[in-house]
Formats: structure tokens, sequence, C-alpha cells
């Protein structure tokens, strides 16, 4: 069975053959940033490994070099860590959280796709498995010894996919490109700023929430639905150039994985997002 590209149901992917993906478990809180592990061995989707955003897709280690709060690991590190969870190159992988893909889950997805690798994440995430009635399981996986393909796979992530800060100054005084924002509309409107230390907006950007790629049950709405709503917010801007920003680059992969679910593909990622934008508090803002 193929897996898909963008959204896995949790039927297909119980319907999977064992070893036909590897099951990755992103569940995270960034108020308390070990609690998805604990959700984690208190059980889980069968077969499913433990990423840890802080740890495992993140390099906290560069913070101080204004690239956000959570910086993308080094893509040879990255693969290391695939490796030592048992993935080899062309495994596909489904990645799920508690947060219907906005916290790890999509980042995981969009860092294979930058390393050309299949991945699919699980719609309604954990909590659309349960509500299911499909198996849980407690015990953590052996982690098998590292298949050498994967440890030879020095692939690096595909830049052309990412903007950072020098072009994002550029694009923001060219004007040359649609800056779409996943966070919360108080926060893109700088009412509030709980996390980071200004308030408000990149110049330019328009605000397209996460949450509005969802349905009222927490799964993602239909790929039609999605491509209107999309189309009709870019207003004929071409995807490509799409760059999509959050916090600190994490949800703004949502708004990506929806575009890619409703054909729009081609857009970007700036994976400092705000956090890396107001590192230098001489960076213009908006806020309304």
């Amino acid at each position: 069975m193929d897996i898909p590209r963008t959204l896995i149901d949790p039927q297909t992917l119980a319907g999977l053959e064992p070893n036909a993906a590897l099951i990755v478990d992103c569940r995270f809180d960034l108020a308390d940033p070990e609690a998805g592990e604990r959700a984690y061995v208190a059980g889980h989707v069968p077969g499913a490994v433990y990423a840890h955003l802080d740890r495992d897709l993140s390099d906290l280690s560069q913070k101080s070099r204004g690239l956000g709060r959570h910086p993308l690991p080094d893509a040879r590190a990255f693969v290391g860590t695939l490796a030592r969870w048992g993935w080899r190159p062309g495994l596909p992988v489904v990645a799920y959280d508690a947060h219907a893909g906005a916290i790890g889950a999509a980042r995981l997805w969009w860092m294979l796709r930058l390393l050309g690798q299949p991945a699919a994440v699980l719609d309604g995430g954990w909590s659309a498995w349960v509500d299911a009635g499909l198996p849980q399981q407690r015990e953590s996986p052996r982690h098998p010894v590292p298949d050498p393909s994967a440890l030879a796979y020095a692939n690096h992530f595909n830049a052309a996919a990412m903007v950072d800060t020098v072009d994002m100054e550029r694009l923001v005084r060219d004007r040359t490109a649609l800056i779409v924002d996943a966070r919360s509309p108080e926060r893109y409107r700088g009412e509030v700023e709980p996390i980071d230390p200004q308030a408000g907006h990149i110049p330019g950007a328009i605000n397209r929430p996460f949450s509005g790629n969802l349905d009222t049950e927490g799964r993602f709405k239909l790929a039609a639905t999605l491509r209107a709503e999309w189309q009709a917010l870019l207003a004929g801007v071409d995807p490509s150039r799409v760059v999509h920003s959050c916090g600190s680059g994490v949800s703004a992969c949502h708004n990506l994985l929806a575009m890619e679910h409703a054909g729009l593909g081609g857009s970007r990622l700036y994976p400092p997002s705000w956090s890396g934008w107001v590192s230098q508090p001489d960076r213009p803002i908006e806020r309304s």
C-alpha cells in the first residue's frame, strides 16, 4: 500500500503492513516540554518512536545566532536521529501529535520533505486514533541497529524550500513575496505576546491561523475546501511566492502542509519566524 504524501487517516495507518512505515509520536507542550514524552509512555500508536521537539527536531544550541526559538538541526545530525529510530532512505514516516499536526508532526513532515523523503501526518492526531478505538501500546520499541544506508545518507536540507533572515529582509523591503503568519490573530495583531520579546508581525504579512485549516472535529478540511480558502487568501499570488512564518517555525509547517494537501505546492518556510525576526530589536515590525 502506498503511503499518502500529506495526510493519512487512522484506519489507513492501522491497516499498514508491519514495518511499512516508521511511526513517530511528536506530542509536545510548549509550556511543559516533558509532557509529550510522559504522554507517550502512558500510551502511543503501536510501534511508534518518540520525537522531542527541542532535542530531536531542533538544535537549541543555535538560539543565540538569531535563528529563532526552534532552530533547525544540522541535516546530518537529523539523519542520525532518524537512523537511531530505525529509518532507512525511502521508508515512509507517519508523524502525529496532540494538536492536529501543529506542534511537532507537521514540522517533522516538512523536515523529511527537505531531505526528499516520503512522509505523512496522521489526520486528527492522537485524539483521532483514540476516538477510533484503535490499539494503544505502552512499551517503547527497541531501537534496531542503524541501517548502513541511513548512516551513509548524507543529504542536505533543500535550501530552496527555505528563506533565511537576509532573504526575508529583502522580501520585506521589496514586497516581492506574500508572507503568511500562522499565529493566532491577537498575537499577529500585537495585542498579546506570551513568549517573544516583542509583539506584532513581520511587515506586510497577512494572517492565516493554522486552526483555520481544521474542521470542527479537529481534522483537516477537505482538500477542495482548503484549496478554495487558500486561493481566496492568496488572491492570485502564485504559491511559489508564499513564505510561511509563525512564532518559531513550527506551526507554520501546518499551513504549508495544508497548501500541499490542497494541491498548492511550492511555498516556502521562514524557519526563524517571528522569534528570529525580533532577535534584533531594530528590525521593523507592524501592529494592527
